[in-house]
């Protein structure tokens, strides 16, 4: 399929999968997933059955991304990736070059494992390095080691896979800054098209959640996690990458158009347990357990509930993501789509911003600057409709 260039506004509806099957628990994760895939085969014919009755819900429009994200999707081979895939494109219009991602880990891919991935129809990996640091990899659970993953990477390449991002995370207690250039470094050697970078974040629910209970961790300070993501912007900016988003990075071209499309706030249908769909009106959330979401979908019922959003969860949301981007948030969708006028309502707000070199308000779009960035979930909370 082409990898060309894309406008992000011309993005159609997309279909997520959530695979909840992991070989074993990464300390800081708390999405949906069980380490026992012992009713693998009747979960995917659950999932199949979602799809089926899911088959209206964005209303006949053109699917253009389809994402397999976890979990570990990778963990499925490639005919049962294939009988997802195609159970979408027998109840859905599929655009001819839909973007179809698979989230892999690096010791799932063999160089047999991509080849055929790439014949059912895969054309973009999103690979959960995470880091290339031996004794952190060992500290977040990972079941790689930093020469997997970089052997993966070659692989991919060799397999046909031009598309492709690399995961890393920062802000680990542990990681420090010198450590933290070396896995910017290492990315680099290995020039991937697209970098997703994420800082940690502490989970109730997870083994850092308990340690972080019993004193046994103590979290990165906000200035350091500030510190290291202003590292990377700056040497991934001089290395050529468009920081599109402020978690990703990527060579023109190769932007993600499935996570782009939730930023600009388009429709997506969410096919598993945990899985979430939103329509533009409502979200919908399937229950997160296993055997309960099978035995629903046996019934032909899906174990759902939907949360109707009121007009300031549509206004927040689209400040909250928009933001994010650097196509910023466009004033007229804010005053013409939710009658909310931010230069009415936070005028004075929005000059100390600018005076302060925080935000730009160029042609009606609102856009956070290189500082700005490293607050951006403070400022855009500032500007949020409260409770309409």
């Amino acid at each position: 399929m082409a990898e060309m260039r894309v406008c992000l506004k011309s993005f159609m509806p997309g279909i997520y999968l959530h695979i909840p099957f992991c070989k074993q628990a990464c300390h800081y994760c708390d999405f949906h997933f069980s380490t026992n895939a012992r009713i693998k085969g009747e979960l995917l014919q659950a999932m199949a059955g979602e799809i089926l009755l899911q088959k209206d819900y964005l209303l006949g429009e053109t699917v253009e991304t389809v994402y397999f994200g976890g979990g570990t999707p990778s963990l499925l081979d490639a005919p049962e990736l294939n009988f997802l895939l195609q159970t979408i494109i027998q109840t859905h219009t599929v655009s001819p070059d839909a973007e179809i991602t698979l989230e892999a880990n690096p010791d799932d891919l063999t160089p047999t494992k991509l080849r055929e991935l790439r014949v059912i129809g895969v054309n973009r990996l999103s690979i959960g390095i995470q880091s290339f640091d031996e004794p952190i990899l060992r500290y977040l659970n990972r079941s790689h080691s930093s020469e997997t993953a970089i052997q993966c990477v070659g692989m991919a390449r060799e397999a046909g896979f031009g598309n492709f991002s690399l995961d890393l995370i920062y802000a680990i207690p542990g990681l420090t800054e010198d450590a933290w250039k070396r896995n910017i470094e290492q990315t680099l050697r290995l020039n991937p098209p697209h970098i997703s970078a994420y800082t940690l974040t502490i989970e109730e629910k997870t083994v850092f959640g308990n340690w972080l209970a019993k004193g046994k961790l103590k979290p990165v300070d906000e200035t350091s996690a500030a510190e290291q993501l202003e590292i990377l912007m700056e040497v991934l900016s001089s290395g050529g990458y468009r920081q599109y988003e402020i978690s990703n990075f990527a060579f023109p071209g190769f932007e993600s158009r499935h996570n782009s499309s939730y930023w600009k706030g388009k429709k997506y249908l969410g096919i598993g347990p945990s899985a979430h769909s939103y329509n533009q009106r409502s979200r919908q959330h399937n229950i997160a357990n296993n055997h309960l979401y099978v035995q629903s979908l046996k019934e032909k019922k899906i174990p759902s509930e939907t949360d109707v959003l009121s007009r300031s969860d549509l206004i927040n949301e689209y400040i909250l993501t928009s933001l994010r981007t650097d196509e910023g948030c466009d004033l007229a969708v804010l005053k013409g789509q939710f009658n909310y006028d931010l230069l009415t309502l936070f005028g004075k707000y929005l000059r100390e911003l600018e005076n302060h070199y925080l935000v730009s308000l160029q042609n009606g779009h609102l856009t956070l600057t290189h500082d700005g960035r490293l607050l951006a979930d403070r400022i855009s909370s500032d500007l949020f409709l409260i409770g309409q």
